[in-house]
């Protein structure tokens, strides 16, 4: 496949690499790591760049061997480590995921696109071909599926890390984890428990905020209540959610129907405790205030 102006094969390996570096890569004892971008924004890729100094770190620990937006090395697999980031919407992309998956000892999932299908999964709730010809003069010419869908629909993923974006100490606890051959410590309660420990008044009792905390899963360090904001799920639904029974609190607090709809439906609207949070008797399309779609 074409990528960066290079042929790439599904695997990582550049056309025509220079055998020298073949074999330099098999003196190299150290962990390899290789980076896969799908249907995404980069958000999560642009994490791990932004950690620089930890970078400089993890670079005498593991040999990066397929990153395309941080170099122009491809080196090819097996891979001890693979960073996977986006959803799948092409036919293509979901035999790449298996042609990645076999490849890779370990395959861990980035970010709210890779996980719950990111926010291109609004389109599983309605028809693709009538957005695809709102949006595009040429639909035919597209090449789509139906669903965004994420990438443990499609193969057996060994760690997932939630967020849009990912939060980068979670990124540097799961390779560092990794690396030491044990579990990583990532946390699965909601984001109430950070307001808690961050001393944050609660701005959902105190201030009669709409806030998804309670059902949202922790990782960011609740960022948005820090800042007078309700959270907006982000990270999508921790382990235990009962969003059918918050949904039913922000309804009887005054908040419209539509409203609570999209309120679920952003970020992680293909995540199955979101979508069926409000239930089947509320629009699966929300109209917009010209009557439109959104």
């Amino acid at each position: 496949m074409a990528m960066g102006g290079r042929t790439v094969t599904v695997a990582g390996r550049a056309a025509g690499a220079d055998p020298a570096a073949a074999e330099e890569v098999g003196r190299d004892r150290r962990p390899t790591l290789a980076v896969w971008k799908f249907a995404s924004c980069d958000g999560c890729q642009l994490t791990l760049l932004n950690c620089e100094a930890e970078l400089l770190a993890l670079a005498d620990r593991v040999r990066v061997a397929y990153f395309p937006e941080a170099t122009r090395a491809a080196v090819a697999g097996p891979y001890d480590l693979s960073l996977v980031e986006g959803s799948i919407t092409t036919a293509e992309d979901a035999e790449r995921i298996q042609q990645v998956r076999a490849q890779s000892r370990i395959l861990v999932t980035l970010g709210a696109c890779a996980t719950a299908g990111g926010i291109q999964a609004l389109r599983n709730l309605a028809d693709v071909a009538e957005l695809a010809a709102a949006a595009y003069p040429r639909p035919d010419r597209l090449a789509f599926l139906a669903r965004s869908t994420p990438i443990a629909s499609h193969v057996t993923v060994d760690h997932e890390l939630h967020g849009c974006p990912i939060d980068r100490g979670q990124l540097l606890e799961v390779v560092a984890a990794v690396l030491q051959g044990r579990a990583p410590r990532i946390p699965s309660g909601s984001v109430c428990t950070e307001c808690k420990r961050r001393g944050t008044v609660c701005v959902a009792v105190a201030d009669g905020l709409p806030c998804l905390g309670p059902v949202t899963r922790a990782g960011c360090g609740a960022i948005c209540p820090a800042h007078h904001r309700g959270c907006y799920g982000c990270f999508g639904p921790q382990d235990t959610p009962n969003g059918r029974s918050l949904a039913s609190l922000l309804g009887a607090a005054g908040m419209a129907p539509t409203d609570v709809v999209r309120a679920f439906r952003t970020f992680n609207a293909g995540a199955e405790p979101f979508r069926t949070a409000t239930g089947p008797a509320l629009p699966t399309s929300v109209p917009d205030a010209a009557g439109g779609r959104p």
